[in-house]
Order: structure tokens, then sequence, then C-alpha cells
């Protein structure tokens, strides 16, 4: 009986002991999925109507999905084959071999690639030309560009749907719901919205479409921002701020956190936008030019070959890891790569010297200094502390400063062939102590650094030279730094960024690469809405606009154009797309006519009315309409057709070319 009694109770003993295995099992595997990398395993095209490609997917995945059901990270089934999962080394070895994969590689940290620019690129010939067309009809609005980045900030006026069409027919996407988004911060502008969770956790505030970085969003409103008046940075660079596509929709994938951007959410991305249905997607984001993958283990390689195979125009920034050559990332072929280049606006923060020379500087500030040179200035190498060396504090690195010396002061600093920016070294001789900061930099045709409420500003070597000079020639130098003011027509411009990275492409040398250069240096576009931002000027509500560079902001300006170039595209027989453009003569000749000259493609009629536009004194500013029809004995386009509009006064010639595409 002792035997029986001791058995009953030892039932719920059994019971927990397997609810205990369960348990461990399950925490085994999850311990598993933490110190197995993530692999993506890339299976090529995703041909459903081929069993053979679907049964190659399917025996793959169900291998890892049988070893351990949470492994798999994403699915990618749209646009191409192959999956993202957790996987050890081995594992990875093995399915590489399997029938169907093309090929498996770690799951990559991509990088982000961090007004008037649309107003300049009017200007770049001697007849100006309008660089936002208007839309032929309301098929414009149809047009959708994905963006894959850090997520978007809806509210932001820029996105506004004020008078758009209703949502196209089209359109198979969706707005994701979180916490802090749902499917009312979609609208007709902002159509879709997806996100793609970290594989190993991560913040619950990366799980939403929201921007918390602000990088999207910016991107999003250079891209397709509709026009807001009255906006700048702090009353900087003041004017309409507009979108390159104001008419587009814009869909967000948020596959970026603050941290990077995997290679399996970016491909994700990639998946469903194929999918929804985008007509172009712009990325600002790529790997660092010294790890640049091969084409087969490329996410974005990957994923936009498959995307351009489906007729969807890719643009990607080239990369800010100029000016060495063989620097470009993005350099697939089938990809539009964009290099960064400066607009004809600069932010002066002037320096004053106490002999009242003035130096041009470049650098947004908001300084309090007094406007007459009332400050000591000095060399930063006279202010070394006992244990730094003499190029650390002419170059006013970390705790080369000595706080009793630099006290009340500006401090000249050296910057030439030094790796420490300029915000750092201005952070440097504020914790020392100092007023200001000027800092020597041979970066030209770079970022304009924000500063804040700190007085500093930079000066180019050729400017750096004079003030060393002063420097040397009194015991008692002093100086003043100038709050910064916006100068528009600024000459040269355009010039290619200095960060903004160079060709050739690596992956083959016999193709040209970036392929276009866009506006990429201090670009004025929409920003979170949340008060985050670096250092509000004080007495000021923080900015809901905000002044960016690099190839990120580059990228974005062609996305729009190609937006543009694709709304531009439905001709059916006995119909006619007509298109109004503007053009301005700022020749010298006020008196001067230009004809026309139409390159059309076979089986098209281009008409222009007028024909020959006659400027005079007080006419510099004339329209013309250009009428597209297909001729009598076609019924549809043939492919792609490629044309061109030139007009010339004998003495100058300016062609704009179209494409037509079906």
């Amino acid at each position: 009986m002792k035997e029986n009694n001791n058995y009953l109770p030892s039932l719920p003993l059994l019971f927990c002991c397997c609810v205990l295995l369960c348990l461990a099992e399950s925490a085994d595997n999850d311990n598993n999925n933490n110190n197995n990398e993530v692999y993506i395993v890339y299976m090529g095209a995703a041909d459903s109507t081929n069993a053979s490609l679907r049964n190659d997917h399917a025996r793959v995945l169900n291998l890892v999905l049988k070893r351990n059901e949470k492994a798999l990270v994403q699915n990618y089934k749209h646009g191409f084959s192959g999956f993202a999962a957790h996987l050890s080394k081995e594992e990875a070895e093995s399915i590489a071999q399997k029938p169907g994969v093309v090929s498996v590689f770690p799951d990559p940290i991509l990088k982000l690639h961090t007004t008037r620019s649309w107003e300049f690129l009017k200007y770049q010939t001697q007849v100006k030309i309008d660089s936002l067309p208007t839309a032929a009809n309301s098929q414009s609005s149809d047009t959708i560009i994905g963006i894959l980045d850090t997520g978007i900030w809806p509210e932001a006026e820029s996105f506004v749907d004020t008078g758009m069409d209703p949502v196209p027919s089209r359109w198979k996407g969706t707005c994701m719901k979180s916490t802090d988004f749902n499917s009312s911060n979609c609208n007709r502008k902002i159509i879709g919205a997806r996100y793609y969770a970290d594989p190993n956790g991560g913040n619950d505030g990366d799980n939403t479409a929201r921007d918390s970085n602000g990088h999207g969003t910016h991107v999003s409103s250079t891209a397709a921002g509709v026009n807001v008046a009255n906006v700048s940075f702090y009353g900087l660079a003041e004017g309409t701020a507009v979108g390159g596509s104001p008419q587009s929709r814009l869909a967000m994938y948020r596959v970026c956190t603050n941290f990077g951007c995997r290679g399996s959410a970016i491909l994700a991305g990639f998946d469903d936008a194929i999918n929804d249905g985008v007509d172009v997607l712009s990325l600002s984001l790529g790997s660092p030019s010294v790890l640049r993958p091969d084409l087969t283990s490329d996410p974005i390689a990957i994923g936009s070959f498959h995307a351009v195979e489906r007729g969807i125009v890719v643009v990607c920034a080239a990369g800010n890891d100029g000016p060495s050559s063989k620097t470009v990332v993005n350099d697939a072929p089938w990809i539009l790569t964009v290099a960064a280049t400066t607009i004809d606006r600069e932010f002066e923060s002037n320096l004053v010297l106490g002999d009242n020379k003035v130096v041009q500087g470049n650098a947004i500030n908001f300084s309090p200094l007094s406007k007459t040179p009332d400050y000591s200035f000095i060399n930063g190498e006279s202010a070394k502390t006992s244990s730094a060396t003499v190029s650390d504090a002419r170059q006013c690195h970390p705790n080369a400063l000595d706080g009793t010396k630099v006290k009340g002061k500006i401090v000249f600093c050296d910057g030439q062939n030094d790796t420490y920016s300029t915000t750092e070294k201005a952070f440097q001789v504020s914790q020392a102590g100092g007023v200001g900061m000027v800092h020597v930099t041979d970066q030209g045709g770079s970022v304009t650094q924000f500063l804040g409420n700190f007085p500093a500003t930079t000066v180019s070597p050729k400017d750096g030279a004079p003030i060393f000079q002063y420097l040397n020639s009194t015991s008692k130098s002093m100086a003043t730094i100038l709050p910064t003011v916006s100068v528009i027509k600024y000459k040269p411009a355009p010039v290619v960024g200095y960060f903004s990275a160079r060709g050739p492409a690596t992956l083959s040398s016999n193709i040209l690469k970036p392929d276009v250069a866009a506006p990429g240096v201090n670009i004025l576009a929409a920003w979170l809405g949340n008060g985050a931002d670096d250092d509000v000027p004080q007495g000021q509500k923080p900015s809901a606009y905000k002044v960016l560079s690099g190839t990120s902001m580059a990228c974005p300006h062609v996305s729009g154009l190609a937006a543009n170039v694709k709304s531009l595209s439905n001709l059916k027989g006995g119909g006619a797309v007509n298109v109004s453009r503007t053009v301005t003569n700022v020749g010298e000749d006020d008196e001067t006519t230009y004809s026309s000259v139409v390159d059309a493609p076979s089986g098209v009629n281009v008409k222009l009315i007028p024909e020959k536009l006659e400027f005079t004194e007080s006419s510099k500013t004339l329209s013309y309409q250009v009428s597209f029809s297909l001729s009598s004995s076609s019924t549809s386009l043939n492919g792609d057709q490629f044309g061109s509009i030139t007009w010339s006064d004998g003495k100058y010639s300016v062609q704009s070319p179209f494409v037509l595409t079906n």
C-alpha cells in the first residue's frame, strides 16, 4: 500500500518533469537562436509557374523549421526566393550545397548615407528649365515611390494629402499598426508603411513604421513632399520646401534602426515593395566601401535586380566614403547610383580679426558673441597641457587643451589631414572653457557643421594662412565669430561634395559609376515633430525642418525626378498627352530667338506649340506645350522610346530628352 500511495503522487511529479523538459528544450532552442548568427539564404527568382523552384524553396526551408520553428526570421517569396534564419556556421555551409541555393551569407549591417536645391537645378543651362514638371493629367499622382529607410513622421506638413486623388486601386500594400502608428497615420500621400522586427529582439521602439531617427522623414520629403511655404531652419534657408515629385505617393519600408540596416530586413522590404506595386524604389543606405560585398551576397544588389526585372526603377546613394577613388558602393549595373554635389547656397559664419579683417567661415551656429572683436584669440598649440603633444594641442584633440589657458577665449584649431571632426573639436574647446573655435579644414565642398549655440566656424587652408599670420604678428590677438547667414547664388556651384564616393566601379571596371550627381550638401527637408533636435537656439521651438548633407540627400532628388518620368508614360491610340514647360532666358542677349528641333521616336508624333521662342527684354520667361500622340499606324508603344527637343539660337543649344514607356 505504501508503494501504491507513493506512486500516485509521482504522476504530477512526472508531468512537471515533462513540462520542465519541454521548457528546457524551448529555452534551448531560444538560446540556440541567440547564439546562432542570422544567415540569408538566396535562391534566385521566385517563379510561381516553376514547380521545381517552389519545391527547392520549400524543401530547404522545411529543413530549418524542422530543427527549430523559431529559427525563421524572414521568408522571401514575392520578388525572389529565399529566407533568413538563425543558423550555425555548419548549417549554413550545408544549406549552401542544397539544390536551388545560389548563395548563403551572414546578415550584414548596412549604414545610412547621411528647398533651395530644386530652385538651383533650374539654372544649369543658358535657358532655365523647370525641374519640377507639372502633371500631364491626374495619372502622375498614381506614381508610387517606395522608401527603404528609418521610417516616417506622418504628421509632417510635407505629407498632407489635400487635393490628392484616392489611393490607386492597383496598390496592394498595407499600413502596419504599432503602439505609436496606426492606419489613420496613412493617407492619400503616405499610402503604405511597413516595419521589420529585429531578429535578435532589439528595442520595442524599433517595431514601428514611425521614424525616431529623422533620416527617413528627411529623404521622403525630398523625394515627394508637397509644397510647404515659409519654412526654414531657425531662420536660415528660408523658402518653400517641396519634393521632386510632390504629386506622387509614398510607401515607407522601415528597414533601419538607429544601429543600422539589416540585410535581411532590406531584402524583406524589396520583396514586399515588389508585391505591393511601387514604381520607384529609393535607398539612401549601403555598405561601407571597405566591406563592399560581391553581387551574390549584397542584399541591395539582389533585391534591386529583381525589382528592376519587374520594371521598378531603383535609385541608390553612392556612399560617403570619398574623395578616394573606387569608394563608390551600390554600383551594380542595374542600379541608378547617385553622387552628391553642392548647391549655390552657403551658410556663412565669418571670423572678424582684431585688425577688422573679415575671413569667410562656413558653419551653422547661433553665436551670442559681440559683433566686434573683443575676445582673446589663441592658437591651440599655445594652450597645450603638460602631457599633450604639440600636434594634439594644435589640432585640439581630447585632453590636449589646458582649461586655464583656454577659458574665455576663441581657439584656432588645425584640422588638415586629421580624423577628428569640427563638432568633436568644438566640444573639446567648449569643455575647456573656450567661448569659440575656428577650425581649419581641407574638406572643401563638404558638410556645413551644425554647432548650435556654440560659436564655431570652419575655414579653408587658404583662408587659414592669414589667420595664422595674424596670430603670430601680435601678442594680444583678438577676434569674434559672427552668427550664420544664408548666402545664395554662391559660386562655384555645383561642386562634387568632398565626402561623395568616387568611381570607378570595382565590380566591373568598364562601367562608369556613379551614374548621376544631384544636390546633397546642405539640403533642407522635413524632420521629426517630437522636439528631438541636437541644440535648439535659446528662445526658439525645435525646427520641423533640418539641414543635412550626404549622398542620402542626393538620392531622393533623383528618385523624385524618376517618378515624374514614370508618370508621363501612358499613350494610347487616338489620345494625346500634353505637357507644359516654362523656360527663362538667362543668357547674355535679351533679344534672341530659339528655334526647335524635335528628335521623335518611331511611331510617335511630337508637336511643339509654338515652334519658336522669341525672347525680349520685357519677355524673358516664355512657355511652350509639348503634345505626344501615337501615329496613325501605331496602336501602342513598342517598349521604351527615347527622343529629345533641342532649342537653339545659333550660339547656344539646350536639349531636353524625354522617355516614353508602357
